[in-house]
């Protein structure tokens, strides 16, 4: 019987023991409970010095200000600077933070879809690792904030309308030694503006002493409230009243309304402050708000933007009063990245073969550039053209001036609809959106990217030659395109390498995916930064279609002859030479004329030089104005539209007959004239052969040998009245 009675005890001793077991494992597994932070929470506002949080989707975002790389200042959302250093993306995730020490500077990158900022100076730091605790360390469940808005804060902070009231009898006197949570609960108390602050007057406010609070001295010394400052405005004391305080009204016509709001959240702050330490038997000191709009004050400041929301207090930005109220790491408004000066238009595809999920992925796209790229009226400026049937122009180069306004502009665009007209809209482009007046900064690159969802549906190979010809560098970037089954549907095979301005990949990019695109955004950003590289902006260099007009006469001589050859070799190398480019034409004469070759004979650089040393020598008489006019009909009437005709002509001695009316019927003709003379060439014919001799379309040399010093001149020539000429 006592051997059953121990038996059933010792059973039920050890199903006690295991209950208990099972009940400390579930309470040790509550305790792993990962808190949740906004996007907008600042390393700042959280007090524990490491820390793991789960941060939420969406948090990439320009509004979500992050300082740093790698290292960030305590001003920055925890989320956002998570993004930034690749720890977790856009869909958010577990994340370890840890506080280290503020540092003497921060440099602001671009990572991820994120702009970071720099900053000179912060007084703390953290970093941002992956979300996984490390061994030994124990990890709060419930964060401590620096304020209770909007976020969880430790139990204790959480006290009722009796703990509140019980810790104002005992420490009011001596707030300022306040744990956080007691001074969170006294300023709660004592905030005696509950409403939305005004933006445009700061209003009367009233201090009512609660009954319960008792006097802890006799002789209380009075509170002493600092002068704080905002930028040039300052906050000043008056005349001491008794109970009943009021800000001084402001006239609403000369406060910024960003600064009206901080000078209503200053107001209270220090009416706060002022009660916290306050006995029935203190002075008070009114502040007087001197809050004014200064000359050529910048529209947008780069301070928090916490500060600006209703109900907001300067205690909910997890940085000290003064710190916010003369905030230190200001960004200045960005102008952009002046090493990457360029004026660009992206040609988007609206076509309903895209459809709406992939025509968000696009815009998605654009923004992600936008960002990328830096906009602003040093640096690159940014506007949007969309196909479909029909072209039409979403915004202009002029339009918006910084990434943040590209960006919300580009989430307004609808989707258009129709076929995807490519050529049409490179037309379009090249007649219609380069212009001055939409922007265009003629020294900048202009630059066309176009996104094809497939294959055009009509063809672009003339439009993109007439565009490349006005100097717009055509970047092509395909998405999905068309599989062997589907390439009997292209109506122009090998569209890419037709249209864009050089064939030799740099000007193309394929994205095997919609869902890849954003990938290859700092590789296109690369690419159209790269100005050098920018061959098609070179338009004094490869959109001319150039004739030499050469004295084969008996008096230059077989051997001069060669010099001359080697001449306008030597001008010909500078330029970029191809169908696409600059053509390369000679015609020779004497008494006769000879076409040696013509625009469309050679099709690259070496081809063209080689056929210049090719040219024999003729001999014979000198008729310099039959020879114009030979040019003029077998060489230059063959010149392509949009192609600048320019002639040059050597020569060393008068000519037989009348030079002045053909070279009348050539620049009529719109052909650019240069004339070269050589010893005996006279001076009266080199100046009406010339277009214009002021703009030193003239030259004359003395000796045959001495023809190489003026390459550079004839070549700087062509491309300073090149850029001077106003573009249509």
């Amino acid at each position: 019987m006592k051997a059953s009675i121990i038996a059933a005890f010792f059973a039920l001793f050890l199903t006690c023991t295991y209950a208990t077991k099972e009940a400390t494992k579930k309470n040790k597994k509550a305790k792993l409970y990962v808190p949740e932070i906004d996007c907008d929470i600042k390393a700042g506002k959280i007090i524990n010095p490491e820390f793991i949080a789960k941060c939420p989707p969406g948090c990439q975002d320009i509004k979500y200000r992050v300082y740093g790389t790698d290292i960030y200042a305590s001003f920055s959302s925890v989320c956002g600077a998570a993004i930034h250093s690749g720890t977790i993306d856009n869909s958010g995730g577990k994340i370890l933070v840890q506080k280290v020490a503020g540092q003497s500077g921060y440099r602001g990158s671009f990572s991820s879809g994120i702009r970071s900022l720099s900053l000179p100076r912060w007084r703390e730091s953290f970093i941002v690792s992956e979300g996984k605790p490390k061994k030994g360390v124990t990890y709060p469940s419930t964060l401590e904030y620096s304020s209770s808005k909007s976020s969880p804060v430790k139990a204790e902070s959480k006290k009722s309308p009796q703990d509140i009231k019980a810790t104002k009898n005992t420490d009011t006197s001596n707030a300022s030694e306040k744990s956080p949570e007691q001074a969170d609960a006294l300023r709660k108390e004592y905030q005696t503006s509950p409403g939305p602050v005004p933006t445009t007057q700061v209003t009367t406010t009233t201090l009512k002493p609660t009954t319960t609070l008792e006097p802890i001295s006799t002789t209380p010394k009075p509170t002493t409230i600092p002068a704080t400052t905002i930028t040039k405005t300052a906050i000043t004391a008056a005349k001491p009243r008794p109970a009943v305080h009021r800000v001084r009204d402001i006239d609403p016509g000369s406060v910024h309304p960003v600064y009206s709001a901080v000078a209503a959240a200053a107001s209270r702050q220090i009416q706060t402050a002022q009660g916290r330490g306050q006995n029935l038997g203190i002075q008070r000191q009114e502040p007087v708000a001197a809050f004014r709009k200064p000359a050529g004050s910048p529209v947008h400041l780069a301070l928090e933007t916490d500060l600006w929301k209703p109900r907001s207090s300067l205690f909910d930005t997890g940085v000290s009063s003064k710190e916010e109220l003369n905030p230190k790491p200001l960004e200045p408004v960005s102008q952009g990245n002046p090493n990457c000066k360029v004026d660009l238009s992206f040609l988007i595809d609206g076509s309903w073969s895209i459809g709406k999920r992939r025509f968000q992925i696009q815009k998605q796209f654009l923004s992600d550039m936008a960002q990328a790229l830096d906009v602003g009226i040093a640096g690159p400026l940014m506007g949007i053209v969309q196909y479909g049937d029909d072209p039409s122009t979403e915004f202009n180069l002029k339009t918006h001036a910084n990434s943040q306004d590209v960006k919300n502009a580009i989430e307004k665009i609808p989707q258009k609809g129709g076929r995807s007209n490519v050529g049409k809209a490179l037309s379009f482009v090249n007649k219609n959106f380069f212009l001055d007046t939409n922007g265009n900064r003629g020294g900048a690159p202009n630059v066309a990217i176009v996104l094809v969802d497939g294959w055009p549906t009509d063809k672009v190979e003339e439009a993109s030659r007439l565009a490349r010809e006005s100097g717009i560098n055509i970047f092509f970037v395909t998405i999905e395109g068309a599989d062997e089954n589907e390439k009997q549907n292209v109506i122009e095979p090998n569209f890419v390498d037709k249209a864009v301005c050089r064939t030799n990949g740099f000007y193309s990019i394929n994205v095997p995916s919609w869902f890849n695109l954003r990938k290859v955004v700092q590789t296109l950003v690369k690419r159209v930064c790269d100005t050098d590289r920018l061959a098609c902006s070179k338009t004094c260099l490869n959109s001319a279609d150039i004739g030499f007009v050469i004295d084969g006469s008996s008096s230059v001589g077989t051997g001069n002859f060669r010099t001359v050859l080697q001449f306008i070799a030597n001008i010909s190398k500078e330029f970029e030479i191809s169908d696409t480019d600059t053509r390369i034409g000679a015609v020779q004469y004497t008494y006769e004329q000879r076409l040696e070759f013509g625009f469309d004979k050679h099709s690259t650089k070496q081809d063209v030089l080689n056929a210049i040393k090719r040219i024999n020598y003729w001999s014979g008489g000198t008729s310099t104005g039959a020879a114009i006019n030979y040019a003029s009909e077998q060489l230059f009437s063959k010149s392509k539209p949009n192609k600048r005709k320019i002639m040059v002509l050597i020569t060393d001695g008068r000519s037989y007959d009348d030079v002045r009316g053909p070279a009348m019927t050539a620049h009529q003709n719109e052909v650019i004239a240069y004339s070269v003379g050589i010893a005996w060439a006279a001076h009266d014919e080199l100046e009406a052969i010339a277009t214009d001799p002021d703009k030193e379309h003239s030259f004359f040399v003395d000796e045959f040998d001495h023809l190489y010093r003026f390459v550079p001149r004839i070549i700087q020539n062509i491309c300073t009245e090149f850029n001077s000429q106003p573009r249509n």
